[in-house]
């Protein structure tokens, strides 16, 4: 009998740990939220869905508890007291680990800061070397503008292979960021979302250079999934 309760004792003891490792502790602040719920969402079958929701009165404080069986993107969104849902949500790469998240009910995404997920990081850091990318494409943009409204086709066409151009140099730039992070589920993660019509040239590669337990992952899978049926 006693030997039976040692093994059941230990048995709970080994779920218990195998349960913490999957499991993320989301906790936060909304600098100025008084009163209205906080909802926790990911992608279900193409679907946006509520996991958990924490309501809240006088705290701007939250806290969830989620298992994450492979690190994906999940998403903070705000229903005010009165109904009203906010336009914006904060996307974030959930993974389980003690993660943190901070922001203020007027730029509830734009003054978004997320702590405590490596793929979160890299996906900030990935999104400021990808920027110059998107402002060089805004002054294109605006110069084809200046150019249509003055009829100069030839400025148009020119505008038109350097958009072009920028734009391959942007998901080469993608690729290689990809392939410097094989180690970590972001990388299959922007093959899925990043390169657009450029995806087939490019995917292959980044996914034989992923390690078993990446092409394991959840975007693993799926960026497999999308290469098989392309």
């Amino acid at each position: 009998m006693n030997k039976l309760l040692v093994f059941l004792s230990a048995l709970l003891v080994i779920t218990a740990c195998s349960n913490n490792e999957n499991e993320m502790v989301l906790t936060g602040h909304v600098k100025g939220l008084k009163k209205g719920t906080i909802l926790l969402q990911k992608v279900e079958d193409s679907v946006l869905v509520s996991v958990d929701s924490v309501r809240v009165d006088g705290d701007a404080n939250f806290r969830f508890k989620e298992v994450i069986e492979s690190p994906e993107i999940y998403y903070i969104y705000l229903r005010l007291k009165d109904g009203t849902l906010m336009d914006d949500r904060i996307p974030f790469f959930a993974e389980a680990n003690e993660i943190n998240i901070t922001t203020t009910l007027k730029s509830f995404s734009l003054k978004a800061t997320v702590t405590g997920s490596e793929n979160e990081n890299l996906y900030q850091n990935y999104v400021s070397q990808i920027k110059r990318y998107s402002d060089k494409n805004l002054d294109l943009i605006e110069q084809r503008f200046k150019a249509q409204q003055e009829g100069n086709d030839s400025i148009i066409t020119a505008l038109e292979q350097q958009q072009t151009s920028l734009k391959k140099s942007r998901y080469l730039a993608t690729v290689n960021f990809a392939k410097n992070h094989k180690e970590f589920e972001i990388a299959p993660y922007l093959m899925l979302t990043q390169l657009g019509s450029f995806k087939s040239a490019f995917a292959d590669s980044v996914y034989n250079s992923l390690p078993k337990r990446i092409k394991d992952s959840k975007y693993g899978k799926e960026l497999a999934l999308e290469l098989k049926n392309k």
